[in-house]
Formats: structure tokens, sequence, C-alpha cells
């Protein structure tokens, strides 16, 4: 969804992953399908999308244990949060990303996360993202810009903004190619997309899913 967005507003867009030690490596792999599924659906976004990078933070991941780096059931912590919550994850992914775009000659950062449901972490509250700005370009002496699309839509606005920018192709793109169960399962096919069903990650996809198609399926405009 992100990628798509940022392909229609931008010249120039590159992608970057991060290894950080997750159980289930099926969402490194999705990522790549849904880039060759991108190009090969939206040749005039294909033109924009540079290159891929893969960023080794393994290390990260044996700090920051839970449940998405370790073998632990999903649940709720002491602390009252998810035991999915892999601490700093997001600040971190955004350093990595910083120092890579600032080799890369790239000031415009653009990550997912979501404040509207967003599952108890954190790191995906508006305010994590807009400090951590005002952190990269103070410790970098750059201009860096976060940019959060995603971050005041509920899940059924988040499938109404894909239909808006790319169609039913990128609704079904979405759909066939990319995942967000924390189970990793890629078994089952459901009206909205493979998982297990039964995790948080899936609940929110699902609900979300129900509650747009539902509507009929309105297309909701990207910001300018």
């Amino acid at each position: 969804m992100c990628l798509a967005w940022a392909l229609q507003r931008y010249d120039r867009v590159e992608t970057v992953g991060f290894d950080y030690g997750q159980r289930h490596g099926v969402e490194m792999q999705a990522r790549d399908i849904v880039r060759e599924a991108i190009i090969h659906h939206f040749p005039s976004w294909a033109s924009r999308l540079g290159p891929d990078h893969r960023l080794d933070m393994r290390g990260f991941g044996a700090v920051a244990e839970s449940a998405l780096t370790s073998d632990r059931a999903i649940e709720m912590t002491a602390r009252g949060l998810p035991s999915t919550f892999v601490p700093g994850r997001n600040l971190a992914f955004f350093v990595y990303a910083a120092a890579l775009a600032d080799r890369r000659g790239l000031s415009h950062l653009v990550g997912g996360m979501c404040d509207t449901d967003y599952s108890g972490y954190p790191d995906c509250r508006r305010d994590a993202p807009t400090a951590t700005e005002t952190m990269l370009n103070l410790g970098m002496d750059r201009s860096f810009t976060i940019e959060t699309p995603l971050m005041v839509l509920n899940k059924a606005q988040t499938w109404a903004l894909a239909q808006g920018l790319g169609g039913e192709a990128l609704v079904d793109v979405i759909l066939e190619h990319s995942h967000t169960c924390y189970l990793g399962d890629r078994g089952a096919r459901h009206p909205w997309g493979y998982g297990c069903g039964a995790c948080p990650a899936c609940a929110l996809r699902k609900d979300g899913f129900a509650a747009w198609d539902a509507e009929g399926r309105p297309a909701l405009a990207p910001a300018s």
C-alpha cells in the first residue's frame, strides 16, 4: 500500500526490507513478489521503482526478543503490551533507513504505521515518527521527512485507499501477494487474503476488509 502511495507521488522510489530475525521468512519473500507484481501490473509506476535494499538487523531482533522473533505465545504481557511488540523496532527501522537514504541521496522515508488500529504498539502512534524525524534531522544534520500515509486511516479506509490508488488491480495484488499473518500462514486463501485467520494481524485485516466490502468497496482518493 505505502509503495503504491509513494510511486504515485514521487519520481524515484527505492524499497528497503529489514531482516531482524523474524520467525517467518514469508514476509521477506512476499515483498519481492509484491514488487514484481507492481512492475507487471502498473507500467507507469514501474519506471519510477528503483533498487531494492535488504538490511541485516538480526542482532537487533535477538536483543528485542518478542513473539515475532522467538517461539513465544501471542498474548498480553505484564506491561499491557502484546507479546508481538518488538521494542523499538520501528525506531530502529527509521534509523537504518535514514542512514541508507543519506547515502542514496533520498530525503523522504515512508512507513506504514497506523494510529487508528495500531495493535497496542507504542512506536506506531503518530507522535513516535514525528519525534523520530526530529531526532534523525538533529543527529544527521539532514532534512528528512517521515511520511505515514496510513496513520489516520482504519483498515477499511486503507482498503479504500488501495482502490483509489490502483483500482481492483492493486486490491488484487494486495490480496494475493501481501502478507500480515503473525504465524506466517500462507496455506488458506480467504476473501481478505492469506493468513491463519486467528492472530491479531489477521483479525484486523479480516475485519477491515469485511467493513470495506460491506460498504460496496468505495475508493478513497489519496491525499495530495
